[in-house]
């Protein structure tokens, strides 16, 4: 059948991309998720992964957009059909590569979305909103969970990270007396990343009056062991009972913060609101890179038409002979 030779295809890919390539298993996962899609996409059409055309890829990426797939997924996507082919290339199971000479979409180069500065003020003050406005009633582990919402809020923001560095991130990575944090990002290669004065704040009232209570958690039923083990956690931002955070328990709280400012945002958005603020009070790319962790400056240059809006805003605002007469 189509469907299992697509997943013996598959199977072999992955094996590829984590034994040769060495990829992380986030990435792995990545391409499995966008490689099963349109392997779903040729069983519709009874063609395997082998013997797609070029007429299907394409027809595949355009189904995305019709389905309101944004432009850099849709690039992804195709870029994990590009690797995909490249090594069934060099593997000689096929003779053609159907992503070949496929143009990439002008959409493919539009800017992450990023919040404006008073949705990022209402987002970061929502976690604390919300426990004042019920402190009669919750108990203290909720203020626990505000605290430490606050606080990763906070450092989503202040130094741009991804939603896998903030759940990573350890107790002894935090050098909040110098006012920066170590940041293990892709490739496990690691970064400095400066903290502002209100996410150290943040970080102080979380670690002082909120950490040990959300660690101490409800241990009924639990062993001694176990419970000593989550108390003794490494990780900074936590769950209760020491447990470590999922991405997903990370993005529904980061979307229930956005909506007092009338946004659905994602960490993501967080971290290009960060970029994008910098670059629009006048840094330098090459300081938003390493702030980011961006390998390749080519990947900051993304936010480089901000620089020139904010440059022509300005000469628009004081230049005599800009305005129209």
């Amino acid at each position: 059948m189509a469907s299992e030779a697509n997943s013996r295809v598959l199977s072999g890919f992955l094996d590829y991309l984590r034994i040769e390539k060495g990829l992380a298993p986030l990435s792995v996962s990545a391409y499995t998720t966008d490689i099963g899609q349109f392997s779903e996409f040729l069983d519709k059409r009874r063609q395997v992964l082998q013997t797609a055309r070029r007429i299907d890829v394409r027809d595949f990426l355009q189904q995305l957009f019709s389905h309101q797939v944004d432009g850099r997924s849709v690039g992804r996507k195709l870029s994990a059909l590009r690797h995909l082919y490249r090594y069934l290339l060099l593997d000689k199971k096929l003779e053609h590569d159907p992503t070949l000479n496929i143009e990439s979409p002008r959409q493919w180069k539009v800017l992450p979305k990023a919040l404006a500065r008073d949705e990022v003020e209402a987002t970061l003050a929502a976690p604390l909103a919300r426990q004042n406005a019920r402190a009669a009633s919750i108990p203290n582990g909720s203020a626990a969970l505000a605290a430490r919402d606050r606080a990763m809020l906070e450092v989503f923001y202040a130094g741009a990270l991804r939603v896998s560095e903030i759940v990573s991130a350890k107790l002894e990575d935090l050098k909040l007396d110098a006012g920066y944090m170590l940041v293990r990002g892709k490739g496990d290669k690691e970064r400095a990343v400066p903290l502002g004065r209100s996410a150290q704040d943040a970080l102080t009232q979380y670690l002082a009056e909120a950490r040990h209570l959300l660690a101490a958690g409800k241990q009924s039923g639990k062993s001694t062991t176990t419970a000593a083990s989550a108390r003794n956690s490494p990780l900074l931002f936590i769950a209760r009972g020491g447990r470590k955070l999922t991405r997903q328990r990370i993005w529904r709280m980061v979307r229930a913060a956005s909506a007092s400012s009338g946004r659905a945002a994602s960490p993501h958005m967080l971290r290009h609101s960060c970029a994008t603020h910098m670059v629009e009070n006048g840094a330098d790319l090459r300081t938003v890179q390493t702030i980011l962790g961006h390998a390749d400056i080519s990947t900051t240059q993304v936010y480089t038409h901000l620089a020139l809006d904010r440059l022509r805003t300005v000469y628009q605002k004081h230049h005599p002979r800009a305005k129209a007469r």
